[in-house]
């Protein structure tokens, strides 16, 4: 995930984007910096729901099912540039309607079924609304890719308003971590091209990951019978 950066230290970084997108940012660095207060705030509200169903289920079951939480909000450079590709034009507007990534949790949990176990705990409260859901576990991507993706809306409470806002949310494995974190390592390697040989082989690796998980939730089984 990327780290937080706010808004103001991002103008340096569009000296080479279009002159209007820097104007743009400039000339509304107020409106920008009150929207990603409104992101974090939001993460911050997915977050404490993650450590409180953590809590619970570890005086539960005597273990946490989450081993970590990450947290990333999106870069004003990153959201100028993404929304450009999509042919959008910068406003706050667009950015809360086309972008879904702005404000992004990534769970790391122990075990399979303890991905699947948060999931449905934070969805089945009812001030989060799932707006989509992709589940790379049960259906993993051509790369050999896994995870549990959720896009949801989350309410923030302001002195005077509130406010509804979108958090992307990713659940995984330890395994399908390390997995991911070296992959992408070694694809997005700058002025390197991964051969079809590399990519078949990451492949593998991934399958090793899903074979670890699966014996590892099998010993787990064991244990509790």
């Amino acid at each position: 995930m990327e780290n937080n950066i706010k808004p103001k230290q991002d103008v340096k970084a569009l000296e080479y984007i279009n002159p209007e997108s820097i104007k743009w940012v400039r000339d509304h660095s107020g409106s920008m910096s009150r929207l990603m207060a409104y992101y974090k705030c939001a993460i911050m509200e997915v977050e404490t729901k993650l450590n409180v169903l953590n809590e619970e289920f570890s005086l539960q079951h005597d273990r946490n099912p989450i081993n970590t939480i990450k947290t990333r909000l999106k870069s004003i450079l990153s959201i100028t540039e993404k929304l450009q590709r999509g042919d959008h034009t910068l406003t706050t507007e667009n950015i809360q309607d086309y972008l879904n990534d702005v404000a992004g949790i990534r769970v790391i949990c122990s075990f399979t079924d303890d991905v699947y176990m948060i999931a449905n705990a934070l969805l089945s409260q009812d001030d989060i609304t799932l707006i989509s859901k992709k589940d790379y576990i049960a259906h993993p991507k051509l790369n050999g890719y896994r995870s549990l993706h959720l896009l949801v809306n989350v309410p923030i409470f302001l002195a005077n308003e509130k406010k509804i806002m979108k958090v992307e949310i990713q659940l995984r494995t330890i395994a399908m971590d390390v997995w991911a974190s070296l992959e992408h390592q070694l694809r997005y390697k700058k002025n390197y091209k991964i051969s079809d040989e590399m990519a078949q082989e990451l492949k593998k690796c991934a399958d090793l990951s899903a074979e670890l998980d699966y014996r590892m939730d099998r010993l787990r089984r064991q244990v509790i019978d």
